[in-house]
């Protein structure tokens, strides 16, 4: 395993984080989590040096952080640094710190969490939590020896990013969605330079886009790939193209199955800073312009807009969507539409917009559910990016 320089902390964090969002699971159930295998998958991540392991109060509807408790019980404690956060949006007084906080511990069967994070942070979560006290609250947690270093992950424009790392010079991290998609988005690479200037250990989530950028290419990126002088899968190229950056602390993978925990611990032993050569920057740069012309829905399944009050699986619609036009096959997509259930289908919205209040992303979710929709159900061509319409 490789292990990088984490901000100003006299430490060093594998190149690889464990994070515990997207665990194996029982009948399609989020809450109901496949243990044994699970187990396996994050006990063959530490033995293969991974040190950081990521939750947080509501992923796996509230039982991932239970699940790593009973892990790492028998042994597997003391040799990682946890990570878990506070639900912003869910904070109302302050009294509420203590309350999650102290939860938290009871469900992880610890004492102290090295690294908590303010989840999720917006302008208005952020203003709402400074407003309570949650810097003094985190202050006194660290003097107790309960928080080890204080941070937060962020889902806004830069400007409030850049807002929030100036607002407090105790930040020790901060964790980011970025990838070779994503660059300008959000905090975006502006971002992670700045948090790295700052000192400031800087996560990266989403490093697959949701597993977008895990698929076999399409064909109109299949060329490049085959055009290459080095193989290395799609998952692969993206993971070292963010490990290639010396800014970057670690990455986090979100993963399901011990073979994609297998390949990310041999994608990291691989990985180090400036190892890229200008013909990989370039081939990244052409799969860029070509994934952003095929996936129209910027959906990484973070799944914060579920559960729905229409009973909508907004996550599998979109990526059904997407992947059928990326994939130009809507014989494929409409018979994955069909194979949903049909209390879960886009034609169910109520259009009560809670779920365009939580999308990190910022999508116009109604609006896509409808054209989503409209082309899985009816006989509607596929739609066309426009260079590819004029340059046929």
């Amino acid at each position: 395993m490789q292990y990088r320089k984490f901000g100003k902390l006299d430490w060093k964090v594998s190149a690889l984080g464990f994070g515990a969002m997207r665990l194996p699971i029982i009948d399609h159930l989020p809450a109901k989590i496949e243990e044994e295998e699970a187990a396996r998958m994050l006990q063959y991540a530490i033995d293969q040096g991974v040190n950081y392991l990521d939750t947080a109060y509501p992923y796996h509807r509230g039982q991932s952080e239970v699940f790593l408790g009973n892990v790492l019980k028998h042994g597997y404690r003391e040799k990682v640094k946890l990570a878990t956060k506070l639900p912003s949006w869910a904070i109302e007084t302050a009294a509420d710190f203590d309350r999650y906080f102290d939860e938290q511990l009871e469900k992880l069967q610890t004492d102290h969490i090295e690294f908590y994070l303010l989840h999720a942070l917006k302008r208005e979560w952020w203003e709402n939590l400074y407003a309570l006290g949650i810097l003094d609250w985190a202050e006194k947690k660290i003097a107790e020896g309960k928080i080890g270093h204080l941070g937060f992950s962020f889902h806004d424009s830069y400007p409030v990013f850049k807002d929030i790392v100036d607002a407090y010079d105790g930040w020790d991290f901060c964790q980011i969605q970025y990838n070779y998609m994503d660059i300008k988005y959000q905090a975006g690479r502006r971002g992670l330079r700045y948090a790295a200037e700052k000192g400031l250990g800087v996560v990266i989530m989403e490093p697959l886009r949701g597993g977008l950028l895990a698929k076999n290419p399409p064909p109109a990126v299949a060329a490049y790939y085959a055009g290459m002088d080095v193989e290395r899968s799609p998952a692969d190229w993206a993971l070292q193209w963010l490990w290639d950056q010396p800014e970057v602390s670690l990455v986090l993978s979100g993963m399901s199955t011990l073979e994609q925990v297998k390949q990310n611990v041999k994608s990291a032993d691989q990985s180090g800073i400036a190892t890229l050569r200008p013909v990989d920057h370039a081939f990244i740069e052409n799969i860029q312009r070509v994934m952003r012309d095929l996936t129209p829905i910027p959906c990484t399944n973070c799944r914060y807009c579920v559960p729905c009050p229409g009973g909508i699986d907004i996550p599998a619609v979109f990526r059904i969507f997407n992947d059928t036009i990326m994939f130009e096959d809507l014989k494929y997509g409409k018979e994955a539409y069909k194979e949903m259930s049909e209390e879960h289908r886009a034609d169910n919205c109520v259009e009560c917009g809670s779920c365009e209040e939580k999308c990190p992303q910022g999508i116009a979710v109604i609006e896509w559910l409808k054209e989503a929709h409209a082309m899985l159900e009816d006989t509607s061509p596929i739609p066309v990016p426009e260079e590819q319409e004029e340059e046929s």
